[in-house]
């Protein structure tokens, strides 16, 4: 019998001798470490949580459901390199529905919880614009990766803006796709009425005063219409050489279909917002020689863009546009200026690392921010449709 114990007793040392040696040696116990990664992930690190707040339901979903995806992708990425000086990144989703109460109640959600360093979205300004006063007291980054109206960032010293402004947009359409491409010299105007359709047109109508192209009939609908015929009869009246729709992809889809079942031989051009595999889809055959404008295209040259690209639409299904993979640039831009706040992570610190942030380059070129925390969008190209995908028609050095 005393031999039976002294042999277990024996057995259970090596055993607890070779647990010892495998907890030391950290192998197959860190995932990130195992991969060669510089800056393992460690599991006794405290994560980097970033609150997300953006429309996954609603009007807008598909736009949200892009952004979700980008910023995961992202995400995904930083922490398979390693995270942020070791600390892995935690995103907190909330579903804003693109509506500025419900955003505003997110921004107190994520302001209110400690451990919530910074935020990224909304989609719409108006949510944004919203939400801002909560992230300014609270002393919270709030970066959007589409907020355009100029006075957004205005509201605080931690509102930040990675699209560009509604101004520079306005313009390019004015100066360059309607007079320079279009040659146009009568437009009319269809816009939504929301907070960025009509600010939008009053951008654009100023612009078009000045360069000397001529509005002759504007007018406006509320989203979700599906009868665009009364607006349509209306503005052929004035006799436009162009019509420009400032609106998404699901409303353009029907008032593209409406002005070619009238037979109209007139020119249509759609705002940035609309371009998405989506309006092809929805319009088919009638949206063949639509012309638009965008900040960014899938390029098939590029790696990083096309690598970015197959994972975007392996999980949502369709091809991301410029807001979407400006959502995958605000996480990394983000991530970064977490980098430099080195053990000094907090709410001040990162936004004062955010804003003094140089050499950036994202998917959607180079970030620089103003004064006012936005940047300024300089490489706008002109798109058609043709033969059921997007073209390419003018490159970036197309503005004088």
């Amino acid at each position: 019998m005393k031999r039976f114990l002294a042999l277990i007793l024996t057995l259970s040392m090596v055993l607890l001798c070779v647990a010892g040696c495998s907890n030391q040696s950290g192998g197959n116990d860190d995932p990130a470490g195992s991969q060669g990664s510089e800056t393992p992930v460690t599991e006794n690190k405290d994560p980097i949580r970033i609150g997300l707040s953006t429309p996954i339901t609603g009007s807008q979903a598909e736009n949200g459901v892009g952004t979700q995806a980008a910023v995961e992708i992202a995400v995904e990425e930083i922490n398979a390199a390693g995270g942020i000086n070791g600390r892995p990144v935690e995103l907190v989703i909330q579903d804003s529905k693109s509506d500025p109460t419900q955003a505003a109640q997110i921004a107190t959600m994520f302001t209110e919880d400690e451990t919530i360093l910074a935020e990224i979205g909304d989609f719409a300004s108006g949510a944004c614009m919203a939400a801002a006063p909560i992230y300014e007291e609270a002393g919270m980054v709030q970066l959007s990766p589409t907020a355009s109206n100029p006075d957004y960032t205005l509201l605080g010293e931690y509102m930040f803006s990675i699209f560009g402004k509604t101004t520079d947009e306005g313009k390019f359409i004015a100066d360059y796709l309607l007079k320079k491409y279009l040659k146009a010299e009568n437009v009319a105007v269809i816009y939504v009425n929301s907070d960025w359709g009509v600010e939008a047109y009053d951008i654009l109508s100023g612009y078009c005063e000045e360069n000397g192209v001529n509005i002759v009939a504007s007018e406006t609908f509320f989203e979700g219409e599906k009868d665009f015929n009364a607006i349509l009869t209306k503005v052929r009246q004035t006799n436009p050489d162009t019509v420009m729709l400032m609106m998404s992809y699901d409303s353009g889809a029907v008032a593209i279909k409406q002005i070619r079942q009238m037979d109209w031989d007139v020119q249509v051009a759609i705002s940035g917002l609309a371009y998405s595999e989506q309006l092809i889809t929805l319009a088919g055959e009638d949206c063949e020689g639509v012309y638009s404008e965008i900040g960014f295209v899938i390029d098939d040259s590029n790696p990083e863009i096309m690598e970015f690209a197959t994972e975007f639409e392996s999980r949502t299904g369709f091809a991301p546009n410029m807001m979407m993979t400006c959502a995958y640039d605000a996480m990394n831009m983000l991530a970064k200026a977490i980098e430099n706040c080195g053990d000094n992570v907090t709410r001040a610190a990162i936004r004062d690392q955010l804003f003094e942030l140089e050499g950036f380059e994202g998917l959607t070129g180079p970030k620089v921010f103003n004064e006012d925390r936005t940047i300024t969008q300089r490489n706008f190209k002109i798109v058609t449709i043709e033969n059921g995908a997007w073209k390419t028609l003018t490159d970036s050095d197309y503005i004088d």
